[in-house]
């Protein structure tokens, strides 16, 4: 090739590098539009994935709670079927017994606590029934039965007549029914 020839290659490579240079450029002004767009999406991002990972921790903690709160009931609906007085009391105890441990069995505990707090626990298991309270008096008449001494202060008011005999019926008809 002689010089001329490469002369006029080599302006034919710069006038095609000109052009295509010129395709490619964009405008200063919307380069920078440009510029603050993809900024503002990356800080989009960064906070999107910063919230996500709060929902995330909030989720596990709520999960968490929430297991605690399901194993509290399920020893509480236990400690009561198992006859507790004072329940607060049993499911605290019952608590720290198993707070060691990570797989504690619940029916061990509750015999564990029925073994060394007696007293945590009502008489032989089944329904505990209301005690008399101050105001239910016992039977003038010496009766163990309610229901018979209040028969037989009935038969006798009936019998007699006697106003006092009613009046004292009736006292036991309310303290009684």
């Amino acid at each position: 090739m002689s010089l001329i020839e490469r002369q006029e290659v080599l302006s034919e490579d710069i006038t095609e590098a000109g052009d295509n240079d010129n395709m490619k450029l964009v405008p200063v002004a919307e380069s920078i539009r440009y510029r603050k767009r993809a900024q503002s999406a990356e800080k989009k991002v960064e906070d999107l994935t910063e919230q996500l990972s709060e929902a995330k921790s909030q989720a596990t903690k709520i999960s968490e709670r929430l297991s605690d709160i399901e194993a509290e009931q399920k020893l509480t609906s236990k400690l009561a079927a198992a006859g507790s007085v004072d329940l607060e009391t049993s499911v605290l105890l019952a608590k720290a017994r198993m707070e060691g441990q990570t797989d504690a069995d619940l029916d061990g505990v509750i015999e564990q606590l029925k073994k060394e707090k007696q007293y945590l626990f009502g008489g032989a298991g089944g329904v505990v029934t209301a005690k008399k309270t101050a105001g239910a008096k016992e039977s003038a008449y010496g009766g163990t039965n309610n229901q018979t001494a209040l028969e037989r202060a009935a038969k006798k008011a009936a019998t007699t007549g006697n106003r006092t005999d009613l009046q004292e019926y009736l006292k036991l008809r309310r303290n009684f029914l």
